[in-house]
């Protein structure tokens, strides 16, 4: 994609993975990503963020069509993670910059990454100021949002805002701005990202949007690096999103995730859900055979309640379930309630194991179910039950 000159003189000149669908090797990009970063033009030019390493001739193109034979001045790093300083080295090489700004701990990952020894870095903490020519930058430190290094630029002539890793979508587009897609995928990719990327940091995104608040600052331009960018009414419609999605409130909703060997923990799974949803509580029901445990926690992050099955397996639950459980409890889920069910042949240890799990998360905890070998009419019947007392503990939650 060619460069687009998102303000005047500052451009995005980023570069799209179309066909990216393993992000970070933990979570799904099923639509692809990309990695936006950007050029801005004045007495002194800066380069904020560079790309992924595979897209260095992207960069260098999109460079030389912007400035043509004009040289590099600064360049701002807001995050040191490689898939938007992958190109770094290659681009200190090339543009040979006189200033490389970063935050303290930007200072620490850099030095770890690249092993530097005579790059001009420049460590910028909060409020920090730098001039360009009519344009200035400041910088402002967001430590565990979502790496220690992180940091937001603000131009305040353009009201624009550079955020990293904070309010980005995997989505592999040919348009740049929010405004040009349809309004419920992007808000869709965009809770897929918080529920897998920045979900842990939740506190950190209220301290933040409170410190933007109180800061003053006016933006009207949001460039993350991942994604489609904000502009207008739209940068208070993304921030708005965020703060919702920090505060974890629950929705009317419930996620049955397990695994199964010989269908049983499937059919307990079944006539729970039927109970939730004959008093009207939506569902969602996930078998880890056929669903990536990104795709399950986009589910869970909204979710009231969070069932979890598994039959015993050689004293313990099966291995797809006990990778959810664990890439589950790393992201930190609030506000939910939790119930386990399982089934067994000999020594029954299930939902022992998935209780544990779910009260280490902090969750509201039920009592578990468990059947030997295959549910009968009656232990069915029981689940349909609890499935509808789970959805009346929903409903006082919400009230």
């Amino acid at each position: 994609m060619r460069p687009v000159e998102i303000k005047d003189g500052i451009h995005w000149i980023g570069a799209v993975d179309w066909n990216r669908r393993d992000f970070h090797g933990y979570s799904k990009a099923h639509k692809g990503t990309t990695y936006n970063n950007f050029l801005i033009v004045d007495e002194k030019v800066t380069l904020v963020d560079t790309v992924a390493e595979e897209f260095w001739g992207t960069l260098q193109c999109n460079v030389a069509q912007v400035l043509g034979d004009r040289k590099i001045d600064y360049f701002v790093i807001n995050h040191l993670e490689p898939d938007h300083a992958g190109s770094l080295a290659l681009a200190v090489e090339k543009y040979q910059p006189e200033k490389i700004y970063t935050s303290p701990m930007g200072q620490k990952s850099m030095m770890a990454h690249f092993k530097y020894k005579d790059w001009p870095v420049e460590v910028v903490p909060t409020g920090t100021e730098i001039k360009l020519g009519k344009r200035t930058l400041h910088f402002i430190e967001t430590r565990m949002l979502h790496w220690p290094d992180s940091m937001l630029t603000y131009c305040p002539e353009a009201k624009l805002v550079f955020t990293n890793d904070a309010f980005g979508q995997n989505w592999a587009t040919s348009e740049r701005w929010a405004d040009q897609v349809d309004r419920y995928r992007l808000e869709e990719l965009m809770a897929n990202y918080y529920a897998n990327i920045v979900l842990p940091y939740s506190p950190v995104v209220i301290k933040t949007l409170a410190a933007i608040k109180e800061m003053g600052l006016e933006i009207d331009t949001i460039c993350p690096d991942h994604g489609l960018m904000f502009r207008g009414d739209d940068c208070a419609w993304a921030m708005n999103k965020y703060q919702e999605f920090a505060e974890q409130k629950p929705k009317n909703k419930a996620v049955i995730v397990f695994d199964t060997m010989w269908h049983s923990t499937e059919k307990m799974a079944e006539a729970i859900a039927s109970g939730l949803a004959d008093e009207g509580v939506s569902v969602r029901v996930m078998c880890m055979k056929n669903n990536h445990h990104s795709d399950v926690m986009a589910e869970v992050f909204d979710a009231a309640a969070v069932i979890v099955g598994s039959p015993t397996h050689n004293n313990g639950i099966l291995p797809l379930m006990a990778d959810m459980l664990t890439y589950m409890k790393g992201l930190r889920p609030q506000n939910k309630i939790g119930s386990a069910i399982g089934s067994y042949g000999w020594s029954g240890e299930c939902v022992k194991i998935l209780t544990k799990w779910l009260e280490d998360m902090n969750m509201e905890v039920f009592d578990p179910i468990k059947t030997q070998f295959v549910p009968d009419h009656d232990v069915l019947g029981k689940c349909y039950e609890h499935g509808k007392q789970l959805a009346a503990a929903i409903k006082a939650k919400l009230a």
